[in-house]
């Protein structure tokens, strides 16, 4: 992978970013939809607490990013914890994961929606996607600025035609805004046993 401007921000941005090893909420909460076995993908992994989860529960384990500081840090800390994860390198506006290839793959807080019919047909047949990033309808600052780094209403149902939808979470602004799942959706969808 070549140096870009995407790369080094990135990278400044995880030069000092301690490695939490926390899974994203959607994939916590929706663990038990797992396989015992299989190839698990954690796509633009930033220090990767989703890798290290998955890795954690028996799945072959693969994390992509555009930072090479990012993935040094998941790496040692992966080691340390005597797990076995492998990283990548990569510009995914350039780069997308091989068609049936992966029986999970997890992306969190990251959207590039021309990525999204890749994503899909990465998955094997009986492949989860979980899937969670922020949203426009926020109660707070938390997330990008940018609003085109926001999902729009049930956008995320959109953005995966071809997946079954296991479960789905976005709560807007409706209700009670200090409690509840804010600032973001979340997806669980399965690619059918014939795709």
């Amino acid at each position: 992978m070549t140096d870009s401007p995407d790369q080094r921000r990135w990278d400044e941005r995880y030069r000092d970013t301690l490695v939490h090893g926390e899974p994203c909420r959607v994939l916590e909460e929706h663990a038990h939809l797992l396989p015992a076995q299989g190839r698990a993908l954690d796509l633009a992994c930033g220090t990767g607490g989703n890798a290290l989860f998955l890795a954690a529960h028996g799945l072959d384990t693969e994390a992509w990013d555009v930072s090479p500081v990012a993935l040094e840090k998941l790496a040692d800390f992966a080691t340390q914890k005597g797990l076995k994860v492998h990283t990548r390198a990569c510009d995914l506006t350039r780069e997308t994961p091989p068609e049936n290839s992966f029986d999970v793959i997890v992306v969190s807080r990251y959207l590039q929606r021309d990525l999204c019919p890749a994503i899909a047909v990465a998955l094997r047949p009986r492949g989860l996607l979980y899937y969670q990033t922020f949203v426009r309808d926020k109660v707070s600052d938390a997330g990008p600025s940018n609003p085109e780094w926001r999902l729009a209403e049930n956008e995320l149902l959109q953005l995966f035609p071809s997946l079954v939808v296991r479960t789905c979470r976005e709560e807007g602004r409706c209700g009670d805004l200090s409690k509840g799942f804010r600032d973001e959706a979340w997806l669980v969808a399965q690619r059918p046993a014939t795709a």
